[in-house]
Formats: structure tokens, sequence, C-alpha cells
């Protein structure tokens, strides 16, 4: 029987879909599905510079894990640039590691741990859309 898979914690999931190429000569008829817990692993990595002991801490998984996780994700953008293919991100077993707001206010995305009585940390305002 197989171990079903834990979920992952993610800190902001991103407010995209995906990118497609832009000015494409040869068309790949593939897309590459990047998970979110694999674009979490590359941003940690890559683009907020912690090392994969620090980042495996933040998504709540071993460091074995994180690897297996983020050389996915470098394989599949790897793929995507080479072969000129459209990246889509969706997916996977995640849980946020906090709760985004967004304040209709002052336009603003925030986070709290708490649900209770939250208001915007810049304008003070209490007219708050909970995003994730």
């Amino acid at each position: 029987m197989v171990r079903q898979k834990k979920h992952r914690l993610i800190q902001r999931a991103p407010s995209f879909g995906g990118f497609i190429p832009y000015g494409m000569q040869h068309t790949s008829s593939g897309e590459v599905n990047l998970t979110f817990e694999e674009y979490e692993a590359f941003t940690l990595c890559d683009y907020e510079l912690l090392k994969h002991e620090e980042a495996a801490q933040l998504m709540g998984v071993s460091r074995p894990t994180f690897t297996r996780i983020y050389s996915s994700a470098r394989k599949k953008l790897a793929q995507a640039l080479v072969e000129v293919a459209a990246i889509r991100i969706g997916g996977g077993r995640i849980e946020m590691a906090t709760s985004w707001f967004h304040c209709l206010d002052c336009d603003v995305d925030f986070n709290s741990d708490s649900d209770k009585e939250v208001r915007c940390p810049l304008c003070s305002g209490g007219r708050i859309n909970k995003n994730w």
C-alpha cells in the first residue's frame, strides 16, 4: 500500500496561472505543468536564495524530499525553455502557511496568522477580502 503524500506548506500562491512564450517561431504542442510546491521550492532556492535545509523547514518536509521537489521544478522549467512550451502553475497537495488578505481600501495584499478581526496594517481599513 502506497503512503499518501502529506501536504506541503507554501508561503504564498502565485497570483498568476502560468506563462506563454513570447515571439515563438517554433511552437511546441504541449505545456509544462508546474505544481504549487515546485513553484514554491524554486522561489525559495533561486529567488530568495535559501539553503535546502532552510527551505525544507519552511515547507514542512524533509531535506531529501525538498531536493526532489526542487529538482523536478528545475527540470520542468528547463524543458519549457528549451522546447518553447507554455508553463501552467497549479495543483499539488499544499497548505497555506498563513492566511492572505486583500484590503479593498488601499489595494494591498498582506498575511495574518489570525482570522479574527483582521485590519489592514497599512491603512487600518476594515474592508478586507480573504484571498487564500
